[in-house]
């Protein structure tokens, strides 16, 4: 009887010990609140991964993810305070000096290879010559699709007005656009890009991956509330980021799975995302200073600002790991 009672008392000590323990853990587990830039782009899939393995969990990070049509939207969003963080193009540093309320804390991805310029297979586009005059659609303006646009433009001296550019919001929308003849060309990322080709709708024109070495394509952005208000979670945060895409690395299977899910793409579509996207993640994420002057570069030629800012104010690696 009182063996039978002592086993008791230690089952119920366990339980409520276990119970604490959770108790801790949901205590300790701080609420993040992500935005990406697009929700089909491989590069910021590290976040959709990092959430299924519960690798955010453990640096007690409460992940919460929302997806926008383009870069101006997710700074909207961050002006707005409706998130914490964010996965954007390089570019949209450039907002920071008109006021946005958020710095950039990482640099996620490199050269700029998630981004390819799609036409119509059987359209009237054969060359990049043929693009002259014709009408392209992007994600929104100032965005870093737009500029690449521009950028192609001018590299065949027509100027940065060569090539007409349409606005159009989500890739879902510029997809349609192309299969309706509305526009030319659609230079967006390659999810969509590569479902179209395996629809047979589209061909690949432009890798601007190959056009751009340098650069920073992809970059997470830290609202100043959240890093004055919690700069333990932003660390937490970029550790778990960085964990996720080595994750992404060492299981390709899992990886492509979730792209597959994530993008609603075909098995096909992810392997070639992850065979052709997985090199550009930038395995510390810090800032290079070449690619930090071009992308200062393009912020005057967009328009987006008059004269090249001065970078070393616009970012910061403190809350990164240490090397």
């Amino acid at each position: 009887m009182r063996r039978g009672c002592k086993r008791a008392q230690l089952w119920l000590m366990l339980a409520i010990g276990a119970a604490s323990l959770a108790a801790a853990d949901a205590r300790a587990q701080t609420k993040i609140r992500l935005g990406k830039a697009q929700a089909q782009n491989f590069a910021f899939l590290p976040a959709d991964v990092g959430l299924a393995a519960g690798i955010f969990k453990r640096h007690g990070i409460d992940l919460e993810i929302a997806n926008f049509g383009g870069d101006a939207r997710l700074v909207q969003a961050m002006s707005a305070d409706a998130i914490d963080v964010a996965f954007g193009g390089g570019p949209t540093i450039a907002f920071e000096v008109k006021g946005a309320p958020m710095l950039a804390v990482a640099a996620l991805a490199n050269r700029p290879a998630t981004i390819m310029l799609v036409v119509a297979k059987d359209g009237p586009i054969k060359s990049e010559e043929d693009l002259r005059g014709r009408t392209v659609s992007v994600s929104t303006t100032g965005s870093l699709t737009y500029w690449l646009a521009q950028e192609l433009s001018r590299s065949h001296g027509w100027g940065a007005d060569g090539i007409k550019i349409a606005p159009l919001g989500t890739t879902t929308a510029q997809a349609a656009a192309l299969k309706t003849r509305q526009v030319d060309g659609v230079v967006t990322e390659t999810s969509t890009v590569l479902r179209l080709v395996e629809e047979g709708t589209g061909r690949i024109l432009v890798r601007f991956g190959e056009r751009i070495p340098e650069f920073h394509v992809h970059v997470i952005f830290a609202r100043k509330a959240l890093i004055e208000r919690n700069p333990d979670a932003l660390r937490n945060f970029l550790e778990a980021v960085l964990e996720s895409v080595q994750y992404m690395r060492d299981h390709k299977e899992e990886t492509i799975a979730a792209n597959m899910r994530v993008a609603e793409v075909s098995k096909s579509v992810a392997t070639a995302n992850y065979e052709e996207l997985m090199p550009i993640f930038n395995p510390t994420a810090r800032f290079d200073a070449r690619a930090l002057e071009v992308l200062a570069r393009s912020f005057v030629e967009m328009g987006a600002l008059t004269e090249k800012p001065d970078m070393t104010r616009l970012y910061t690696e403190a809350f990164l790991p240490a090397r």
